[in-house]
């Protein structure tokens, strides 16, 4: 058996959790980042691959994580980005006829921390009251995790893209419709249901306007991403460029960007929305979807000119959809492509398409 490494999780608040720690050390032995929960119950890999968690430190609600191994078929990009892991209960075996190892092992390889034993229905209530915050976890005394938490950032503030965005542009897909994709932090779930419509040319997010209509595209996408989209660098300033010119849909991060290009706002949410079952309704037919979502930060509903919101969560009513009135543009909160999550949402790729050959969905 391997060695019992006894770890603390402190939250910048002082709140403490004890555990054990498993994956890789923790780099100067210390791990920190802002402390988000989860509550898939299953697709943790593609959860801890999630470019979108740059920054943060990510508990599962589910008290079971790892039964089923890993696949380098579930990555939603190279490596994690994330800080660190926090489980109830690390599986001691997997069982998988897709499994290529286990998470603890995995973990290992990508120089990830976690901690494991925690008491993540006590953590997870205690987010939801208090909010998401800053936490560090490690071998160290309660002090000196507290000071490490306090003095590491959040991700309000941060331009966390220039982290995830790949430094030279690629091709993926073969579709009929060429599309330029600005890699905010892109899934590559998300390539692939694009690759189906179109050839997609995937680009670093501080191309410029010029340079995106110099490839005369047939659409832009704007992927999701982490962190605050105020501070995700020059796409920002870029779009503008864009509006009116080219067909564009945006997720999540994407979605918050093109409102403040077109002159909305957003806002960091409490504790952001971060699972595989959030219901989503279409304000224009009634129509609830269960979506996937990962986010932090939100548009504030009535803030954008020139739109109908079409989306709403029915949760908390935070916006979660709109469609431009004047120019071919649209954007959802949520998740479409599902990498985890249901498929309820994935009709929204198709009228992407539709956009792009007529000019309106």
């Amino acid at each position: 058996m391997s060695e019992i490494r006894e770890y603390q999780l402190v939250l910048a608040d002082g709140e403490v959790f004890e555990g054990e720690g498993m994956g890789a050390e923790p780099v100067d032995g210390v791990a920190a980042g802002e402390v988000v929960f989860n509550t898939v119950l299953s697709g943790y890999q593609e959860v801890l691959t999630d470019p979108s968690y740059a920054g943060q430190m990510i508990t599962f609600t589910y008290p079971h994580i790892g039964n089923y191994g890993v696949s380098s078929l579930d990555n939603e990009a190279e490596r994690p980005f994330c800080r660190g892991v926090i489980v109830r209960e690390m599986a001691r075996r997997h069982s998988s006829w897709r499994s290529e190892g286990g998470l603890d092992q995995w973990l290992t390889q990508h120089g990830l921390a976690g901690i494991g034993g925690v008491d993540t229905r006590r953590l997870t209530r205690h987010l939801r009251d208090a909010g998401a915050m800053v936490g560090a976890f490690g071998p160290g005394d309660t002090r000196s995790l507290l000071a490490a938490a306090k003095a590491a950032p959040g991700t309000a503030g941060l331009d966390l893209v220039s982290e995830v965005t790949t430094s030279e542009p690629f091709t993926f897909g073969s579709g009929p419709r060429r599309v330029v994709a600005y890699d905010l932090g892109v899934k590559a779930t998300m390539l692939r249901h694009l690759g189906e419509i179109a050839t997609v040319t995937v680009v670093p997010a501080h191309t410029t306007a010029v340079d995106v209509l110099a490839l005369k595209p047939d659409g832009v996408f704007l992927s999701n991403g982490p962190g605050d989209p105020e501070e995700a660098g020059s796409i920002v300033t870029e779009l503008p460029g864009l509006l009116g010119k080219v067909p564009i849909f945006g997720i999540c991060l994407g979605h918050q960007i093109l409102s403040l290009a077109m002159g909305g706002r957003t806002f960091k949410m409490k504790f952001g929305h971060h699972g595989g079952n959030v219901p989503v309704q279409d304000s224009r037919t009634g129509r609830v979807e269960i979506t996937s979502q990962n986010h932090n930060f939100a548009v504030e509903s009535g803030s954008v000119p020139g739109v109908v919101e079409t989306h709403v969560c029915l949760n908390d009513g935070v916006l979660e959809g709109m469609v431009a009135t004047d120019i071919p543009a649209f954007s959802v909160q949520y998740h479409p492509e599902a990498g985890p999550g249901p498929h309820d949402s994935r009709y929204l790729f198709d009228q992407f398409a539709e956009l792009m050959d007529s000019g309106v969905i």
